[in-house]
């Protein structure tokens, strides 16, 4: 036989060994077409949506400068991946643009602003006494992480992204964490096997595997209440989401939500989260979520060496208010308080921009 028959029978036993391999193998990155190729959970849209206005008078920038140069704003959108953008101020929608063969109706995964939401069902979570605080350990709720040395891990940890928690983040590595939780079809497992690396609290380091351990606390303080349904109750039907959308499983029975990404939407109900937010956890009179959990969810707290740029799974951009969701493809919820402002871009790609300080400038103008 010769040498290249041997690598190719070789590599298709392995691939056939491995799920989690072969699927990093045939799809190779992430795409925001993702949810097309995982098993999920439905949300079901309201039959009395919520609809923001558009503008009296619409507004948009007819030139942005990035990078140096100075280009018509739609062009750059189209020429940046952007597949849908949203510049939504005081409850109305100022510019609407979708390009790269998306439309409004088009879904696309959230990738981590799903982390965001995570926190947001957290704090639901909390007031509903479900989970009695954030200095509780995780052990309360996952009591097999005790075996690992994980005692002293608590979901304020999680929350900070500090938990000390080994896991390895790469996106190119088809045998690492990332892979395995993406990829993977036992999310419990994986978590099951996670190891203690530095002290918890001591250190920031973002993880995924750390939102996910967020997931399962979560799963296992609902009591046999999926995180989709616990979504579905207290988010999606209250504040009126437009359209269906979804939470992609590791696995089609039993499945745990990727609570660390995959949540599967349309760019205007990305959008009612941010308002939610914008709003202190308010919906038109209702409170959603406890206003002290989105002051404490987006206030940074820099000491005992804690980011001054991350909080409860959000991200603080700058010194002036402003937070956002953010996805690892360009996915952004970005809220400007003082302005009023919500953005949402969402895209196949980052590409080499700054889209923290694009969007930024541009929810600064409005």
């Amino acid at each position: 036989m010769k040498a290249s028959h041997l690598f190719l029978a070789a590599a298709s036993l392995v691939l056939l060994s491995s799920c989690k391999l072969g699927r990093f193998v045939y799809y190779n990155f992430a795409n925001i077409t993702d949810h097309e190729i995982f098993p999920s959970r439905p949300l079901v849209a309201t039959g009395q949506p919520f609809i923001f206005p558009a503008a009296a008078i619409s507004k948009a920038p007819k030139n942005i400068e990035v990078n140096g140069r100075n280009t018509d704003f739609e062009t750059f959108l189209t020429d940046s991946k952007t597949v849908a953008f949203i510049a939504i101020k005081n409850d109305s929608i100022y510019y609407e643009n979708y390009s790269n063969g998306y439309e409004k109706e088009s879904v696309v995964a959230s990738f981590s602003m799903a982390k965001s939401v995570t926190s947001l069902l957290i704090g639901c979570a909390i007031d509903d006494k479900l989970i009695k605080s954030v200095d509780e350990p995780v052990v309360n709720y996952i009591p097999e992480l005790r075996d690992n040395g994980l005692q002293d891990v608590t979901i304020r940890h999680l929350l900070q992204m500090m938990s000390g928690v080994k896991y390895n983040e790469s996106y190119s590595n088809p045998f690492g964490d990332a892979a395995t939780y993406y990829y993977g079809q036992n999310l419990r497992k994986a978590i099951d096997r996670r190891k203690l690396k530095n002290t918890p609290g001591t250190e920031f380091s973002y993880s995924s595997g750390d939102t996910q351990m967020l997931g399962l606390v979560l799963e296992r303080a609902l009591k046999g209440k999926t995180i989709t349904d616990y979504l579905q109750e207290k988010v999606w039907t209250p504040l009126g989401m437009e359209y269906d959308a979804s939470w992609s499983l590791d696995r089609e029975e039993n499945g745990l939500e990727k609570t660390f990404c995959c949540l599967n939407a349309r760019a205007r109900d990305f959008a009612k989260i941010g308002r939610l937010y914008l709003n202190n956890g308010n919906w038109n009179g209702k409170q959603i979520v406890s206003e002290s959990w989105v002051r404490e969810s987006v206030t940074p707290t820099t000491t005992g060496g804690q980011p001054s740029f991350y909080k409860y799974q959000w991200w603080i951009p700058n010194q002036n208010g402003d937070f956002n969701a953010q996805g690892i493809l360009g996915q952004y919820i970005y809220v400007n308080p003082k302005n009023n402002t919500i953005l949402v871009r969402l895209g196949e790609s980052k590409g080499r921009i700054d889209w923290t300080s694009v969007l930024a400038s541009l929810a600064a103008q409005y």
